[in-house]
Formats: structure tokens, sequence, C-alpha cells
């Protein structure tokens, strides 16, 4: 037994369920639901001129055409010695040699593809909010600059000077990305990006050389060197050995691929091998091609305009560019775009709630009713638990009363207020040129429903009481007395 039990008998478990709020046939949550959309990456919207590839792990710059022939120019020139030079080569001469043409094969490609899939350096561009913070700070450093502070447009400074090993630098400002670049930094006009120590753009691999990509592409070409040298040495060592037995005609008609791969070697050695000490004199020096080709710094240390970024050493500035750490990249290429999150409109004056259901909503309306419709039985029966007698029409209104000017229409919420339009009563004027009452008093309890009034909407055609003159109540005894034949009648109408 439970104590406080109604009845003496156990009390039932009460047992719970929770109400589903999101149920997906509700109308109402429909405009709140969130849309399930896909997440995009960065590099979807990356706004330089850059191809991406494998979901966004290579990147590439859009003119790819030199790019593709300078790898098929590898490929061929490599494939055609180790299928007709190198079978001869190892068997006369020592099996090493098509080792190590495979082993620089592979590292010319691989240096190759790393400096044409990898990210260069490129600085990111700045956000609406920061593009507008910094032309704000431009604009109060030029107010101050000129001394005044609502002068006419002038454009904003492209230069910003700092200080570096004792070195004044000039920051740029770029009108594309909307920042000071760093130093060392170039926009890249066929990329569209801002790089950081931007050395050049190169067509034949594809992509911008930079901070990220420039130790790469230094062993790419310097490997290529080497590589180049190796084919067209042992392709002339090929040539030669064999022509010793057979004759130079013969020889040629034997291999004709090593003529080809001699005349492609010849051509491209002077370039490529230029080109690696080329580089390998910025690499000792610590300069980049674009600043070696501007005449930005020089090579001595007690000029005016010598390089800040130099170590005076050689060795040092080789470690510097070819062993040093590699920074990350900045642009995130492959992170996730984070949508904005929706905001949920306000309910309504507190009807539209979010989560709620129709059938709720409805049995929100059916109490609405009901207790309306308690109200106006309230209000009706309230008259009635008076004991007043009735006014018949022998009785006339007493002076300085006002009766209504018509039957009682219509009932309606709320206390009515007495239109000025309606002209007051005169004591001549009886209730039984408006109502018509019995002439026995004491068989007046209750009306017919002949005689009750007409609620609004059923009123006979052409009767001449219209919908608009309601009952409007200026004494409170006239009300009571009025209102009990009425509501009587309207109550036993409702019982039937």
């Amino acid at each position: 037994m439970t104590p406080g039990a109604g009845g003496g008998g156990p009390m039932k478990d009460c047992e719970y369920s929770q109400i589903s709020t999101h149920s997906s046939s509700s109308p109402m949550e429909s405009p709140h639901k969130k849309k399930k959309t896909a997440l995009r990456r960065k590099w979807e919207v990356f706004p330089g001129r850059n191809k991406f590839f494998c979901n966004g792990r290579i990147m590439m710059a859009r003119q790819t055409g030199v790019f593709y022939l300078t790898l098929l120019l590898i490929l061929v020139t490599s494939g055609l010695f180790f299928a007709f030079d190198c079978p001869y080569l190892s068997d006369q001469i020592t099996p090493a040699i098509p080792a190590v043409g495979a082993l620089l094969f592979f590292f010319v490609t691989g240096t190759l593809l790393r400096t044409s899939f990898s990210d260069p350096g490129v600085l990111p561009r700045a956000t609406p909010d920061e593009a507008a913070d910094l032309e704000r700070q431009i604009g109060n450093t030029e107010d101050i600059a000129n001394g005044s502070s609502s002068g006419g447009y002038r454009p904003p400074p492209r230069t910003k000077e700092i200080v570096i090993n004792g070195q004044t630098v000039k920051l740029k400002y770029c009108f594309t990305c909307k920042i000071f670049r760093p130093p060392r930094a170039s926009h890249c006009s066929l990329c569209d990006n801002c790089v950081e120590r931007f050395d050049h753009h190169c067509p034949w691999v594809g992509n911008c050389v930079g901070k990220r990509n420039y130790r790469f592409f230094y062993m790419f070409i310097l490997s290529l060197s080497f590589l180049t040298v190796f084919i067209f040495a042992f392709v002339i060592t090929h040539i030669i050995h064999r022509s010793q037995k057979t004759g130079f005609l013969s020889a040629l008609k034997d291999s004709p691929a090593s003529v080809l791969e001699a005349v492609v070697c010849f051509f491209s050695v002077w370039s490529i091998v230029g080109l690696s000490g080329f580089h390998t004199y910025l690499i000792s020096s610590n300069q980049t091609t674009n600043e070696d080709i501007k005449g930005s710094w020089s090579s001595k240390r007690g000029k005016e305009n010598y390089n800040p970024y130099s170590y005076g050493n050689i060795f040092t500035n080789c470690c510097s560019a070819l062993c040093g750490p590699l920074s990350p990249s900045l642009i995130d290429r492959r992170g996730f775009i984070q949508p904005d999150t929706p905001q949920l409109a306000a309910p309504s004056n507190g009807i539209t709630m979010y989560g709620a259901t129709q059938s709720q909503s409805n049995m929100c309306d059916q109490d609405q009713c009901i207790q309306s419709t308690k109200f106006v039985l309230q209000a009706a029966a309230t008259p009635l638990l008076q004991s007043e007698p009735s006014i018949t029409s022998e009785e006339l209104p007493l002076p300085g009363k006002t009766t209504i000017s018509a039957p009682c229409a219509a009932l309606t919420l709320g206390q009515p207020t007495p239109p000025s339009s309606i002209p007051n009563l005169t004591s001549e004027t009886g209730l039984s040129d408006m109502i018509p009452l019995k002439e026995d008093p004491e068989s007046h309890q209750f009306l017919t429903p002949e005689e009750a009034p007409s609620p609004p909407g059923m009123l006979p055609m052409g009767s001449p009481v219209s919908h608009s003159h309601t009952m409007h109540v200026l004494s409170l005894a006239s009300q009571d007395s009025l209102h009990e034949d009425s509501v009587r009648g309207l109550v036993k109408l409702s019982s039937v």
C-alpha cells in the first residue's frame, strides 16, 4: 500500500514518454530546418588562376602545356636509352650503367613532380574585414601626413619601409590581394597570386617557383643536367663502340634510336646546364631570380645596396636555401569552408512555436473555442440569477431612463459601446412596439422560439432589423428585465 493513494488501492506506476518535437510531418518546423548541404573545400573557391587535382592535393598553374612537353621529353629520351642502349652497354661495358641511369631518372621525375604539384608559397588574400581595416589605417596615415582629415580622395600609398639588417626594404601594397607583401614576395601575373620569396614563374614545370618549392626546382634542374650529360655521353660511347666492330653506318642502322637521343641531349644540355649554373650562383649569394634581374642588391657587402639576406658565407647560404626547414602552406587548400549559422525566426505572438505539431495546434484551437464558449454561457447565465419581474406592455419606461432602439439582435463578447448615431427614445416609446409580449404576466416565463430574437446571420429576409443594430445596454434596470426573456429563449433553442 502506498501512502496517500486514493481509495486505499495501490498507486500505479506512472510512465512518462517523451514527446518528440522534431516530427517530420510538422508544417511549422520546415522553415527552421537546416538544409543539409555538402561542405566545400577551400580549393574549390580559390581566387587565383590555378588548377587543382586529387581533391586539392595537387596545385598547378593553368598553363600546363609546356609541363607535359617537359615530362614527355624526359620519358621518351630515357625510355629510348633504356630500351636500345642499356642492353648493349650492360653486356659490353658494365651493368652499373643502367643502374645509375635508372637512379637519375627516378630522382629527376620525382623532383619535377614535387616542384610542379606543390604550393610554391602562395600568400592568402585579405578578407573583406581585413581589407577594410587596412584601408582605414591607410586613410588615417594619409590624413596625418596631409595635415587634414577631410581632404579630397587620394590613392593609398603603395609602399611601407622596414629595416632588415641595417638595410631599408620597401613593402609594396598589392591591390589584388589587398595586403602589403612581405619582403622578397611578388605577385605573379600568370597565377594571379602573391608568392612568398618569389623567384620566377617557370612554364617548364607548370608552376611558380617560390619559397616552398625552390629547393626541389634546383634539385630538378641539377639532376636533369646530370641525366642529360649521362645519356648523351653513353649514347656516344655506344655508337663509337659499335662502329669499331661493324662500321659507323652499320652502327647507326643497328641503333637508330641512339641518333635521336644524341640530338635531343645535344640541344638541351646547354640550356639545362647553364640554368643550373645560374641558380647555383643565386643560391650561393642568397638571391632570387626576380631580385637579380631587377638589380636590387649588390654582392659586395660594403656597397650601399648590399644584400641584407646574405649570411656572408657561400656554404651558409647554400644550407639555408637547401637544408632549412620547409614552411607550411598558408592557404590550407584542403580545409573546409564553414557555413554561416542560420538564424531561427522568432515565434509570432507566442502561437506558432518551434517544434509544434499540427495536432497540438488543433488542440490549442479547440481549447480556445471551449474557453470562449464557457465565457459566453457564464455571461449569459448571470442575469438569470436575478429575480426582478419582467417588463410588460402596460409598463412604461421611467422618466430619465433610456430604452433600447431594437430587439436583441446579437450577443457580443465584452462590453458593447453605444454608437453616437442611435437617438435616445422618448417616454412615449414602449417596449411593446419592439418586442411582442403576452398580456398575462404569469405565463410570461419563457419566450417561444417564434418570439425569441434571431441571432446574427439568421434573420429572415426583409426583416427591418439589421445586423448592425446590436443591443446596447444603457441602464442596468432595463438590462436585467429585458435579457431575462431573451436569454431563456436562447437557452431553450440551444437545448433543442
